[in-house]
Parts: C-alpha cells; structure tokens; sequence
C-alpha cells in the first residue's frame, strides 16, 4: 500500500484535514491499512488512533456500499421486475388453469399496488414540504455517491441536462461530494467543481468539455450562471410538473386504467369459476 496512505493520513496534524483525509481514505484498501497499522512501530496512542481510523473506514466503506445499493436504479428496476414478474405469472397461469387461488393473489397484489400508488400520490400532495425532503434527502445520496455508480452517475447526468438544473438546491450542493467538496483539505483535483451535465450547452460544440464546472463552486450565483445551470433540480421540477398538469394527469390515469381493469376482470373470472363448480356439484 506504500507510505501514501495509512502512514499519510496518521502524520497529518491537522484534525480537521486528518478528517477529510480519512473520509478519502475508505475506498482505499482499509483492510490493507488495518494490517499496516497493526505491524507499525507506533507510540501506543498512534497506535491506537490508527486502528480507530481503520475502523472508521472500513465502517465508511460498509455504510457506502449500503447506500449505493439502495439508490442503485439498476437494483430499483430489479426489484420492480421481479414484483411485476409475480403479479402477472399469477395471473396469467390462473386464467389459464382457471386456479382461483391463484387469481386471488393476483388480485390482492394488484390492489396492494395500486392503493400503494395512490396513497404516495395523495400523502404527496397533502405533505408536498415533507415530500420536498424526503427527496432531497434521495438526491443528496445521489450526489454524495455521485461517482461510486456508474448508473447513478448516467442517472444524474440525464435529469440535470434534461431539466437544466443543477444540484438539488443550488449547484453548490455539489460540495456534498467528497470529489467536489470545496473545503482548502480536500486534495482532489475536481475540488469546487460540478459535473460537466451542469454546464450550460456551447453552440457548435463538437467535442464535450467535460472540465467546464471547474472552479464553479467559488463564484456567485450570478457569475456561475453564465457557464452552469445556477438553478437546482427542485425548482426546475415543480415548474415542469406546473407546466404540464395535463401530462402527469393523462401519465397518472394510463398507469391507474389498467390496474383496475385487471382487478375487475380477475374478480369476474373468480365468479365465473365459482359459479360452474357450484353448478357441477
């Protein structure tokens, strides 16, 4: 591992650098360092803070994978293709084997889902600040494991370039990034930057700048503007959400339309059935 990394960090004085440094330091082999720290000939309270510097990052490292994984769309659309599996496998078998039992579940499940719906589309409207925050606490895992998840980054990039926004706020959110955060300790080369899906688009441009939100995070809102989209992603979506009520509307209707269509045939099919078993007995 070589004396710029566990060694490194235990030297720094500072502890507020130490603790940006250490923050850094997690993605970089902590198990490595543990063994380091531990074969080190360190005063015993070197010693000691080294081995609870090591512990921090391996927790670090363990809490990071948690949250990616929960913010992961590949792992969200997983788990939505699985439930939407099972639903219509019920479904689709029961009809055909004319399984009440079946028929049952896929009822039942296709009613959970669309009370589920209906309940978040109505708490959000009624709670609209709660909702707010509730997302911007999303976002903000978003952007703090912005450059963990190529998906999450890919996902990222598309609403700031579709929405023209940056950020969740403001495009100093972006300091929330252990890459782009704006603190003199950070040694990242991307310091006081935002994602090049920030910057306003240059006509004729053929190739990417993907360095044009350097530096943004030190200017004001006004300076930044003339390079990088200044607004953040919360304003922008409400303005689209208001400018295209009937879209939601007709979005919202296709997605309830044929959930209560499959809940009313499946109970009429469930009917049908009872109906000729009673009649043979």
């Amino acid at each position: 591992m070589g004396m710029g990394t566990c060694e490194w960090v235990f030297a720094v004085r500072s502890s507020a650098a130490r603790s940006q440094l250490s923050f850094l330091l997690f993605a970089l082999y902590p198990r490595a360092c543990e063994s380091r720290a531990r074969k080190a000939q360190f005063h015993s309270v070197a010693s000691s803070n080294a081995l609870r510097f090591c512990f921090l990052f391996s927790r670090c490292a363990t809490d990071t994978v948690r949250d990616t994984f929960l913010i992961d769309p590949a792992v969200i659309l997983i788990v939505v293709g699985v439930v939407m599996f099972f639903i219509t496998f019920c479904g689709c078998i029961g009809a055909l084997r004319e399984n009440i039992r079946l028929l049952k579940i896929f009822s039942l499940s296709l009613t959970l889902v669309f009370l589920t719906q209906l309940a978040i589309a109505v708490l959000g409207f009624l709670y609209s600040e709660q909702t707010r925050d509730a997302l911007g606490k999303f976002v903000k895992k978003a952007i703090v494991h912005y450059r963990d998840d190529l998906d999450l980054q890919n996902l990222m990039d598309y609403i700031q370039k579709e929405f023209k926004c940056c950020g969740w706020n403001n495009y100093t959110d972006w300091s929330w990034n252990l890459y782009f955060n704006c603190t003199d300790a950070n040694p990242s080369t991307e310091r006081c930057a935002v994602p090049y899906s920030c910057c306003t688009p240059v006509p004729r441009e053929a190739v990417i700048n993907t360095m044009c939100g350097f530096g943004v995070q030190t200017q004001d809102s006004l300076e930044a503007s003339k390079s990088v989209y200044a607004v953040g992603c919360a304003d922008r979506a409400v303005m689209w959400i208001e400018t295209h009520l009937l879209l939601v509307g007709s979005l919202a209707l296709g997605f309830a339309l044929p959930q209560i269509a499959g809940i009313v045939l499946s109970q009429i099919l469930i009917s049908q059935i009872q109906n000729e078993i009673s009649s043979l007995m």
